[in-house]
């Protein structure tokens, strides 16, 4: 969701995730993307839209920053070098509740709902067809991954990644700094950092599972 007057945004980063945000965002009216990544090839482009490897000193007039990098930290990072520019994105297939507040710096995918009262925090990625229920609390820099289910009255923390399809029960807490794998369900309060996995959600400390299982892009 951007207001009429943007006419152009540019995207950073040239991974996957900044080819969804790209999707998105053309779905949203903007009519002219440019991706920044630093790894850009001469003359790579996606979609028609050109990558290039730095922002110009000076932006486009009317053009606005989105950071489209899956990786939390990453994305915390780049929302705060450039945070008079940075705007939201939500897809007009996607479902915004009564009363629910979206941070700035968030993108809500297609087919994703955000449930009424809940409040999405700045930098979150609430990605293709994921659902984050009624009065919800979901913390910054954190990513509901594909199709992920948070219940109702769920508090998720900051730097959290809920990985595709895992499911969250409803009342449940998520503090700061947890990775919840694919697939996983929780079904009771997480109170320590770290990774979780299966069904119910218990914590691992395989390095090759974790290697896995932390989103890259």
């Amino acid at each position: 969701m951007t207001s009429s007057s943007e006419t152009g945004l540019y995207v950073l980063g040239f991974g996957g995730h900044a080819r969804s945000v790209a999707d998105v965002a053309l779905a949203a009216g903007i009519k002219s993307l440019t991706f920044v990544d630093a790894n850009a090839l001469p003359d790579e482009s996606f979609a028609g839209f050109p990558a290039i490897t730095a922002l110009p000193e000076r932006l486009i007039a009317g053009w606005s920053i989105f950071p489209a990098l899956g990786d939390n930290l990453s994305r915390k990072a780049a929302y705060n070098r450039h945070l008079a520019h940075i705007v939201k994105l939500i897809s007009p297939s996607a479902t915004i509740g009564v009363g629910a507040e979206v941070g700035n710096g968030t993108i809500v995918g297609h087919h994703a709902h955000v449930g009424p009262a809940a409040s999405v925090g700045r930098g979150v990625i609430v990605n293709t067809g994921a659902a984050v229920e009624h009065e919800c609390q979901v913390g910054e820099f954190s990513h509901i991954s594909v199709n992920a289910t948070v219940a109702g009255r769920v508090r998720v923390g900051s730097n959290v990644f809920v990985g595709a399809g895992a499911t969250v029960i409803d009342k449940v807490s998520i503090c700061d700094d947890v990775v919840i794998g694919a697939g996983a369900t929780v079904v009771r309060d997480i109170t320590a950092p770290g990774t979780y996995v299966g069904t119910p959600a218990r914590p691992i400390k395989d390095e090759a599972t974790l290697s896995r299982i932390r989103p890259k892009e």
